[in-house]
């Protein structure tokens, strides 16, 4: 079974052509899932045309933009329905080098994790290149609260680019997760952590967009911090079978 990346896009047409030629080009065979959320700069036509290139490109029209989770979670949905052994999170806008995926897959294939998380921070050295010192700060001190009130021993819970073995995600109830923006991310590892599975994080060099408008807003924000005391309470159990 392959290894699938899973990219959500939202008006992402400076990126999207450049990032699958990149995956494409890589020396190991990932497939590519692109889910947009009806992007009105013809984001999703570009994949279409990347597609008669590719027959490993996929694209899951996802409607309305319903936010990062919703796009993800409709993203496992549909690699669970196919033979994929790994199926991994990679953001469009070349902030996650698309190089790294192959770190990722040989901590999974090693059998060392079913949740592999490509970190900003570990050993407490911050791996970012570009951004505001603003919005590191608020990155870094967002993972240490997660880390505070939930007990999970991650230098970066916020991270979006991670990687999940099938096992994993399929005894994970999809339907039970609730967040919708960044907070996502928090409740998935959370969910891993509380079932059980043994995470890993690895680090990475995360670099600034330079392409493309940044979909952080205060609103995603507030719902991460306010999310984060609703873990604590949540119960979590196993997908029925």
């Amino acid at each position: 079974m392959k290894p699938i990346v899973i990219i959500p896009t939202y008006n992402e047409k400076e990126n999207i052509v450049a990032m699958l030629d990149k995956v494409m080009s890589l020396d190991v065979d990932f497939d590519v899932l692109v889910v947009d959320d009806n992007s009105p700069d013809g984001t999703a036509d570009l994949v279409k045309m990347q597609q008669s290139n590719y027959p490993q490109i996929h694209l899951l029209e996802n409607g309305a933009k319903n936010g990062l989770g919703t796009a993800y979670i409709n993203g496992f949905h549909w690699c669970l329905e196919r033979d994929y052994a790994y199926i991994f999170e990679m953001d469009c806008d070349f902030s996650h080098n698309p190089e790294d995926l192959i770190r990722l897959l040989d901590e999974l294939e090693n059998g060392t994790c079913d949740l592999v998380v490509g970190s900003r921070y570990v050993g407490n050295v911050v791996n970012v290149v570009n951004w505001p010192m603003g919005r590191v700060l608020l990155s870094y001190f967002a993972s240490a609260y997660v880390r505070f009130f939930t007990r999970m021993k991650l230098s970066d819970a916020t991270a979006g680019f991670v990687g999940y073995s099938r096992k994993l995600l399929s005894t994970i109830d999809l339907n039970a997760i609730k967040f919708r923006g960044y907070a996502f991310q928090i409740e998935m590892k959370y969910t891993a952590f509380r079932l059980g599975y043994p995470i890993k994080e690895i680090p990475i060099i995360f670099a600034n967009r330079t392409a493309g408008e940044s979909k952080m807003h205060g609103g995603i924000i507030k719902e991460a911090l306010i999310g984060v005391l609703q873990l604590r309470f949540k119960s979590i159990r196993p997908k029925k079978s």
